[in-house]
């Protein structure tokens, strides 16, 4: 990953600066990557809390 696309993908986050000392790039990473997951609609089955419970 270049800087460049560091930075870019820190301002589609919504990131500042500041937000940049308290966190990694690894993090950034892992929270970019969630964030295009939130909507995917593809999961066949969502857990209930009884689920929860039983875990």
């Amino acid at each position: 990953m270049t800087t460049p696309l560091f930075l870019l993908r820190c301002v589609q986050l919504g990131l500042s600066i500041r937000d940049l000392d308290l966190l990694t790039i690894g993090l950034v990473n892992d929270m970019f990557i969630e964030s295009r997951n939130d909507d995917y609609s593809g999961y066949s089955e969502i857990g209930t809390q009884s689920d929860m419970d039983a875990f």
